[in-house]
């Protein structure tokens, strides 16, 4: 029961930091979420709600073109792995 927890916990984790750079990157492009909702064919809400990293589901294909919309991307690396020296260079530049 405590794997399932600490899943559970992680996946929070990552959607909650996953949102705070959306609404970073849209705030930069000074764009508002009822713009990139329109944009995207999506409700305000659910925008707000992948910003809170409150969203119950959302399918991948959806958060890509969100983050596409805002200029980022969705990256894969082996769980538990270091960053690796280009997304520390990236990150000391944002």
């Amino acid at each position: 029961m405590l794997h399932i927890n600490n899943a559970f916990y992680i996946e929070h984790i990552m959607f909650f930091v996953i949102g705070e750079q959306i609404r970073k990157a849209r705030k930069s492009r000074k764009i508002t979420q009822a713009e990139l909702a329109k944009a995207l064919g999506m409700s305000r809400t659910t925008i707000g709600q992948i910003e809170n990293g409150t969203i119950q589901e959302i399918g991948v294909r959806k958060l890509i073109r969100v983050l596409e919309f805002v200029g980022l991307e969705l990256r894969v690396r082996p769980a538990g792995s270091p960053p690796t020296l280009e997304e520390l260079r990236e990150e000391e530049n944002r």
